[in-house]
Parts: C-alpha cells; structure tokens; sequence
C-alpha cells in the first residue's frame, strides 16, 4: 500500500504506516495505520472485504471514546456504537470502520472527566464544553478524506445518526448514498445526554417509524 495521497491545503496531512490481521469476535479485520503530521496522533482503519471495487460502502467513522470504547461507561452511546458497527460490518461482510483519535468531541480525555464533573453539577454535555471554553464539537472529520482515498471508497452507506458528519463527508467529495442509525444502549444513564444531542446538536435519535407518526418527514 502506497502512502496516504497528497490533501488539499485544508484537509489534514496523514501518512500511510502500516497493516495487519486483526480477528475480533464478529470477523477478521485488516488493521490499518495512518499518523497525523500536525499532532502525530495515530489513526486506524478497520477494513473487510473488497471495498475497492466502486460499489457502495458500509461505513462507521468513529471518534475516539476511551470511557466507553475500553472502560464500559453507560454515560454514553458510543462503546455501544463501536460493537454494532462491527457486528454490521461482519454480516455484510465487507465494509470500513475509522477509529479517529478525537477523544471527547475532540477535547481530549482529562477535559472530558472535566465536562462529567460539570454535568454533574447540572450542565449538560453541550454547556460543559462550552463552560470549558471548547466548542460543542471541536472534531474534525476532514481526517477522513486521506483515509478513505487510500482504500478507493468513493460511496458510502455510513452508519451514524449525525447529520454534521454526513454533511461534512458530502462536503470532501463522497457520495452518502444511504444512512444507517445505529440507535443503541439509550438508559439512565445517558437518556438526558442522547436527548441532548438531539436537541442542541441535530442528531437523528429516534427510529424513522416515531418520528413518521409525528409528521415531522
């Protein structure tokens, strides 16, 4: 594989380092590994299958959650996220996962312990980051563009329930024929954040068929 092609001038520069088999419980992955030059933060892609031959493809672009990818946390959605991608992925059987190292909306893990701190004094997860002097979302999805022109994915069927990232994706060049929702894990924990997202960040929480009945398609 050839190093990352050459960005524009505004899309992040990544360098191509290297791959290997990665079996997980659902498939085995090819792992791949690219190094942003401005942080030197590491970046990953999980690919199966051919996903080079100009057909659509099944994606997740996952941003970095080390509490709930690794440790479990019920404060959010995205441990559970990462899984049901996979599992999607695995019964398609081909498609891409990119793992960006954009922990905490792109605040970085101790500001993210910070922002729980303040929501649990009563602000939510958007008035928290604002609080901390961050934006709502400071991650950067221009990331992607390197990462997927390196596999020759033009078309994707993206698994998310962000509107932002469908946009910001359409906006490098790629055509999202077909959103997934990935709905899951909502619980005590994390009602008031899902709703949250929803509400101050435009995320599609609800399955199609509720909001059909409300009239609001």
């Amino acid at each position: 594989m050839t190093q990352a092609s050459a960005s524009p001038a505004n899309v992040p520069q990544l360098d191509y380092l290297t791959s290997c088999a990665l079996p997980t419980p659902w498939a085995q992955f090819t792992l791949h590994a690219f190094v942003e030059h401005a942080t030197g933060k590491e970046h990953l892609a999980m690919v199966l299958g051919d996903v080079s031959n100009g057909e659509p493809v099944l994606a997740r672009v996952h941003s970095e959650c080390l509490t709930g990818d690794v440790l479990f946390s019920q404060r959010c959605d995205c441990g559970a996220q990462l899984e049901g991608a996979l599992k999607k992925i695995a019964a398609e059987g081909r498609g891409v996962l990119l793992y960006l190292r954009q922990e905490g909306r792109g605040i970085g893990l101790v500001n993210k312990m910070r922002a729980y701190r303040l929501q649990e004094a009563g602000a939510d997860t958007v008035e928290a980051n604002l609080q901390l002097g961050f934006h709502a979302d400071a991650r950067n999805y221009e990331l992607v563009q390197p990462m997927l022109r390196q596999f020759g994915i033009s078309e994707l069927k993206l698994m998310t329930n962000n509107p932002r990232k469908i946009d910001a994706l359409t906006r490098l060049g790629f055509n999202v024929s077909e959103r997934v929702p990935l709905l899951v894990n909502r619980n005590s924990f994390n009602n008031n954040y899902l709703n949250t997202k929803e509400a101050k960040l435009g995320h599609m929480m609800r399955p199609a068929e509720t909001v059909a009945e409300d009239g609001e398609l």
